[in-house]
């Protein structure tokens, strides 16, 4: 009897693979079990380890190699059944709110943040149901998930710190100012690059728009603070780079400006701790105190989300041919926050909030 040798070529293997990812689109759970087992038949030439990989016996993979020497691509054609998907109960659509919650490395998936084609593996890795992808998209919703652009957080966070800064430093910040009759000041700084920013736009599928650029490096520096319970921004700029001397200047310049105990709240930048700037606040312990967020928490600092608004404002999708035009650009915008404190204290208690640093920015 003359044995048969089951060959799959690369030209129809590298048919297969789109066709597997649009099996996964649309949520076919047979012809995904089907193309899956052909292709690693085709990496293996071993029909038992096919079988395995796709969960089916020897016999299947072996009538699914004879249809697709017969008849090729066209085999994998399914009448589609009728009636809707399986629905999940109530229990595993909390445990599948759970996992999302921890992340898609607890799920023993390699990368930090869901798609809903890892989402649409792990349901039917665990609830034996194969959704299609747009409509895990929809349950997704439902459950009042979004679709949100990740951000980075360094790995060397100190949790201790930054729940130290929660739970004890920020409550005696605010007690302080209760006591004092303080303001609360939040500082930080901004430079804007002549070359301009980039923010999500509307264009053709498949045209990725452009905007021009000088390329130049030249920025344009703000020092900035806004006052945490009335929204008051006040700021600085200048086309020198930062340094101990010119952020004094622009602290006293705030200074002058109330005549209020002050309290800072500052990140870990050089010029903020350097000998001369500590002389400095010593030199006016008696109006300003000081508390250093804890070390690479830029989003315990609620002015990086007045600096993403003013970039938004100022630079993004903009061309600078010209340094002026930068400058110019920036001034409106900051002059435009600067006379906006309702909004500005809008945007830091909303901020706050979310954080889960309490009170709210309108609470006096």
């Amino acid at each position: 009897m003359t044995s048969i040798r089951w060959t799959i070529t690369t030209a129809t293997r590298k048919a297969l693979q789109p066709l597997l990812k649009q099996a996964y689109c649309r949520g076919d759970r047979r012809l995904v079990r089907r193309i899956t087992a052909l292709l690693s038949f085709a990496q293996s030439q071993q029909v038992t380890q096919a079988a395995e990989v796709a969960g089916v016996t020897r016999e299947i993979v072996y009538t699914w190699l004879k249809a697709l020497a017969a008849q090729g691509l066209e085999s994998l054609r399914y009448v589609k059944l009728p009636g809707r998907p399986s629905r999940l109960t109530k229990t595993q659509k909390r445990r599948l709110c759970a996992v999302l919650e921890a992340g898609p490395e607890e799920a023993g998936f390699a990368t930090a943040c869901w798609t809903s084609l890892l989402v649409q593996q792990w349901i039917e890795r665990e609830f034996g149901v194969l959704y299609n992808r747009h409509y895990v998209s929809e349950l997704l919703r439902n459950l009042h998930f979004s679709y949100q652009k990740a951000r980075f957080i360094s790995d060397h966070l100190d949790a201790e710190a930054r729940q130290e800064w929660l739970t004890a430093t920020w409550p005696e910040v605010l007690r302080l100012a209760e006591q004092k009759e303080a303001w609360i000041l939040f500082g930080d700084e901004v430079s804007f690059a002549q070359w301009g920013s980039l923010g999500y736009t509307w264009a053709p599928r498949g045209q990725q728009p452009t905007v021009k650029t000088s390329g130049k490096r030249k920025g344009y520096k703000v020092f900035g603070v806004i006052e945490f319970f009335s929204g008051q921004f006040f700021w600085r700029a200048q086309t020198e780079r930062f340094e101990s001397l010119t952020y004094q200047e622009f602290l006293s310049y705030v200074l002058t400006q109330t005549t209020h105990p002050v309290i800072l709240i500052q990140d870990g930048a050089r010029y903020h701790t350097s000998r001369a700037t500590r002389d400095f606040f010593a030199a006016h312990e008696e109006r300003l105190s000081v508390y250093q967020l804890p070390s690479y928490s830029p989003d315990y600092n609620p002015i990086e989300f007045l600096w993403k608004q003013m970039k938004q404002r100022a630079t993004h999708n903009r061309y600078f041919a010209q340094f002026e035009q930068l400058v110019e650009s920036v001034d409106e915008a900051l002059k435009h926050f600067a006379q906006q404190a309702e909004s500005v204290k809008n945007l830091l208690g909303l901020y706050l909030q979310q954080l889960e640093l309490v009170p709210a920015a309108n609470t006096v």
